[in-house]
């Protein structure tokens, strides 16, 4: 499973460095097979991972290891705890992202840290980004291969970079948005004490 790359596994790296020191609850959101939240449990003692496809939590199922698989909707789910820190990698678009946003604030405890890795509709300004992305997956692809997840695909994404930004921005002040190559952004906030 290490030599597994595509656009998603390349921002893994990113998500886990943003893991607080300390952090005793980690939530992985559209976990999908359990790639991250395995790599979570490595740094975080209690990590629950939610997707709301019985497929993609039966292969997740399948890893001899302590983490609890939820099949839920994160936007109603009742979880019993908040979390320390959330990651959600590829999952944002599958749902209206106001309301995504502000049930993951909610759920994220005080002092917590929330890293979301998304994909949006791009526009004539983010062409850089475009040809960027086109050239690198060419090289990463020749490199290391591509792997192609069994989890489900919601394209096209509703959201413009630009839309992303702006809705961040004001449900998560403080928030630092990123655009990247791959046709993904990041967002990383850290919930106030």
């Amino acid at each position: 499973m290490s030599n597994r790359w595509n656009h998603n596994i390349h921002y893994h790296p990113m998500v886990l460095s943003a893991v607080p020191a300390g952090a005793r609850t980690a939530l992985d959101v559209g976990c999908g097979e359990g790639m991250l939240a395995r790599l979570l449990r490595k740094k975080v003692p209690d990590v629950v991972g939610v997707d709301l496809d019985q497929p993609s939590i039966d292969l997740a199922t399948q890893f001899d290891d302590d983490i609890s698989y939820v099949v839920a909707d994160v936007l109603t789910y009742d979880f019993p705890t908040s979390f320390d820190f959330i990651a959600s990698v590829a999952t944002l678009h599958h749902m209206d992202a106001a309301a995504g946003l502000t049930r993951l604030k909610a759920l994220l405890s005080p002092g917590g840290t929330m890293v979301i890795v998304g994909l949006a509709k791009s526009q004539v300004r983010d062409l850089p980004y475009e040809v960027a992305g086109v050239v690198a997956n060419q090289v990463h692809r020749l490199r290391k291969g591509y792997w192609e997840h069994p989890s489900p695909i919601c394209w096209p994404p509703p959201e413009t970079y630009t839309s992303m930004r702006r809705l961040a921005t004001t449900l998560l002040p403080g928030v630092r948005f990123r655009h990247h190559i791959f046709w993904r952004y990041s967002l990383t906030w850290a919930k106030p004490e």
